[in-house]
């Protein structure tokens, strides 16, 4: 086997340094904007896949961010790389407890030398994955504001200064699909290919995808027109699967692709796809073994029960010949699906390594891709671990 080539991870995060609002909100939204106040932890309760904090007088100092009313703390979840598994749990930390890696520029990149990783896309954190803390917020002109700096700081400073290593992904304004599509096209007049969805937005209070008005249709057209990524995260719909209401967080962990696999039957039957056939969608941290069942599925629905189903209309071919060229699937460490790689396509298929959060195979990720891939050809490793995000992303990277 060739040398294992130099690895594009589609599935980063970000830590948001303390100044991203404070810097660039107007000046009368500083008690109220995104801000880094610091204060003991206090109460912390997980039940039913829900965490609830509260600021107290006694406990570990903790960074939190204050918005409006809400009140979030860092967590190490948010920040575990380079830490015993049996010590990330869920307390509060400050900036100086992470990996500088996590939040600054420099120390990123030399972590992603020491994992074998030549570019990253980095999903945010306090926003959320797909920028649900600005949809909950009361005040949506200061909210619009929050995801105009967002993309700001995203374009003009976490990437800017990687030389290209550190991949554009911005946010949009969830709450108005008109609002979305400029800030698509305003994003992608500077060189940006990916922005944030959410995997379910009924889950947010949003129309679904198959809305009969099309309501995001201006979303996805302007998505279409600028060859921008629609990217969604597990948990980008709020909601992470879970059985029941007193189920250990380990259940949902272990159930996570499911939102991708809902989303993805969701828009294989919407028609999406046929409106707009040069559409692009990617699964992250969605994993990948459990898509030839689910194509296999679909197309035995359409064939069967199209008459009753609602799709004879809007869907006029098989659900699976909609995915090749329209959906990427984003995993790490899913030995399964490197087995299923012919029934999937290794033209869809994409690499990540997490970092900075607790699932992350950081800094091992070269050593689990080449144990992973050793039953695959060269030529599909430097599609999965480089050439299809290069090609789907139009990175200025060597293929």
């Amino acid at each position: 086997m060739a040398e294992l080539p130099l690895i594009i991870s589609v599935d980063d995060h970000v830590v948001e340094p303390a100044g991203v609002w404070t810097d660039r909100l107007p000046s009368k939204y500083a008690d109220i904007g995104p801000r880094v106040v610091r204060a003991p932890m206090g109460e912390i309760t997980y039940l039913g896949g829900k965490l609830t904090v509260k600021p107290g007088s006694e406990g570990n100092p903790t960074d939190w961010w204050f918005y409006e009313k809400l009140k979030r703390p860092l967590l190490r979840l948010d920040s575990a790389a380079g830490v015993p598994r049996d010590d990330v749990t869920v307390k509060g930390i400050t900036y100086e407890d992470m990996r500088p890696g996590s939040y600054e520029v420099a120390p990123r990149l030399d972590d992603m030398d020491l994992n074998h990783i030549e570019a990253a896309l980095c999903f945010p954190t306090f926003p959320r994955f797909c920028g649900q803390t600005f949809l909950e917020a009361s005040d949506k002109e200061l909210a619009l504001l929050c995801v105009k700096a967002y993309n700001d700081w995203m374009v003009e400073e976490w990437c800017a200064g990687s030389g290209g290593r550190l991949i554009p992904l911005t946010l949009v304004p969830l709450w108005d699909a008109g609002l979305a599509a400029d800030e698509v096209r305003r994003n992608a007049e500077r060189g940006v290919r990916a922005v944030c969805f959410s995997e379910i937005p009924p889950y947010l209070g949003l129309p679904s995808v198959h809305d009969p008005d099309g309501y995001w249709d201006p979303f996805f057209g302007a998505c279409e027109e600028t060859a921008t990524v629609v990217n969604m995260h597990i948990g980008s719909s709020s909601k992470m699967p879970s059985t029941s209401g007193d189920a250990p967080p380990a259940v949902g962990s272990t159930l996570t692709h499911t939102n991708a696999t809902f989303s993805l039957v969701d828009f294989l039957f919407s028609g999406v796809f046929v409106r707009f056939p040069h559409l692009k969608i990617a699964y992250s941290e969605g994993q990948i073994g459990w898509i030839p069942y689910i194509l296999e599925r679909a197309d035995k629905v359409w064939d069967e029960n199209r008459g009753w189903g609602g799709v004879a209309d809007r869907v006029p071919e098989p659900p699976s010949s909609y995915f090749p060229g329209h959906v990427w699937g984003c995993f790490f460490d899913d030995a399964h699906g490197l087995r299923s790689v012919a029934e999937i396509g290794e033209d869809n298929i994409t690499y990540e390594s997490d970092y900075p959060h607790s699932d992350s195979t950081w800094p091992h990720t070269a050593k689990i891709a080449e144990e992973q891939m050793a039953g695959l050809t060269d030529g599909q490793r430097r599609k999965i671990l480089r050439g299809n995000a290069i090609g789907l992303y139009g990175l200025d990277l060597a293929p």
